[in-house]
């Protein structure tokens, strides 16, 4: 079995609720795959974003841009920037992820032009997944629109790099409620599978150096190196 213990993972949980308003049904699934991943020697960090006040934006530093206060950048960012796994964990509400998921997405994009040593998005020969609860459908729309998101900015998504679970349509137990969700051999395997897939893939690209290089650097690319590209005339 591959060693992990050189590997860091990030859990960012997107609950609307506060540690002070009471648990998070998120954080119970999120827990899951964090021991699966503590219990292999990776490096397990966790962050509940209601706890934080990070400012509404696409910036690195909001407080450069009129925000009184953004944790962002010295709670966040470093955080984000240094782990070999990212992992964001929402609940659904009216079918979609939370507004604090999206918030952490558009953050995450604010630093989409930066590039890491290797002239490359800053965040390529990362690997990222998503932890979905809920007490209605929509746990593969979620997934599909946080994992889509995760990539376009750099992230390499393995397979099945998301998990969940949903109660009955309408009012009723949320994942961990009188065991609620406990039992379910489904979400079980799904979170098993997700985390050692996140821990596969950072293994292979950490051994690798990261992404490959080749076609992929934006600063080539406005140096006017077209990487094969067929230019064509209009």
């Amino acid at each position: 079995m591959a060693d992990f213990s050189d590997l860091k993972a990030l859990f960012i949980n997107c609950t609307l609720k506060a540690s002070h308003q009471g648990e998070s049904h998120t954080e119970r699934l999120m827990r899951n795959s964090m021991a699966i991943m503590d219990a292999n020697g990776v490096t397990v960090d966790y962050l509940r974003v209601a706890d934080h006040r990070i400012a509404h934006g696409i910036m690195p530093d909001m407080r450069e841009h009129g925000a009184e206060r953004d944790d962002w950048p010295d709670v966040f960012w470093p955080r984000v920037r240094d782990a070999n796994i990212l992992v964001l964990g929402t609940p659904i509400w009216l079918g979609e992820e939370s507004s604090y998921s999206r918030m952490i997405i558009e953050r995450l994009y604010a630093h989409s032009s930066q590039q890491n040593e290797r002239g490359q998005g800053v965040f390529y020969g990362k690997a990222g997944g998503c932890v979905v609860t809920g007490n209605e459908d929509g746990i593969k729309h979620v997934a599909m629109t946080c994992l889509y998101a995760l990539q376009h900015v750099g992230y390499v998504i393995p397979p099945q790099a998301d998990c969940g679970w949903i109660g009955e349509a309408g009012p009723g137990a949320s994942y961990g409620d009188d065991g609620a969700g406990y039992d379910n051999d489904f979400t079980k395997r799904n979170t098993t599978f997700m985390s050692w897939n996140l821990m596969h893939m950072a293994r292979l690209l950490a051994d690798a150096g990261g992404f490959p290089v080749g076609g992929n650097q934006p600063g080539r690319w406005s140096q006017g190196e077209r990487f094969d590209h067929p230019e064509i005339s209009a």
